[in-house]
């Protein structure tokens, strides 16, 4: 496994078996036995050549790597992956809140627009000579006269806020 393993990585490096010998400061025959397997380098000399190779002595010796790099892409696209359906999960969720809001709205708009209507500004026949009830009749004036005028707006934004919140047929 090691003879196969540093001919694999010298090739890989474009290195000689003479240019491999003159960095480890060995001749080129012994290049030659170890690629053969006619013999083995010792310990020292299998740290020199993890050193040159820029590999670790566990994989010059044939030992398996347990996760190799494109494992190692697979689990981060996974988690990604994971990451981003979290991501739709929450903006649909969000979206939705936002279009029961807007419903909610319109139902409440509509409901004081109703409620207004019905009572028919029981304030406008009061008798005004008392000064709470006449304070008290300008401020009910003031609260119906700004909600006729602003509520169309809100609830038109409403309409609009609704339609286009509502989750698309897929």
């Amino acid at each position: 496994m090691l003879n196969e393993n540093m001919k694999a990585l010298r090739k890989s490096q474009g290195l000689s078996q003479e240019e491999l010998a003159v960095k480890l400061n060995v001749v080129r025959q012994t290049i030659s036995k170890w690629e053969q397997g006619l013999s083995v380098p010792d310990a020292d000399m299998l740290i020199s050549i993890s050193e040159v190779f820029e590999t670790p002595v566990s994989t010059l010796l044939g030992e398996t790597i347990v996760e190799t790099r494109m494992d190692d892409l697979r689990a981060i696209s996974e988690k990604l992956e994971v990451i981003n359906l979290q991501l739709a999960h929450r903006k649909a969720a969000r979206q939705a809140a936002i279009h029961w809001l807007f419903i909610l709205m319109c139902a409440g708009i509509t409901a004081a627009f109703a409620v207004l209507m019905a009572l028919n500004s029981p304030y406008l026949g009061w008798d005004y000579s008392q000064p709470e009830t006449e304070v008290i009749g300008v401020v009910l004036h003031a609260v119906e006269w700004s909600f006729v005028r602003i509520a169309p707006l809100a609830l038109i934004g409403a309409i609009v806020g609704a339609c286009l919140t509502r989750k698309k047929a897929s």
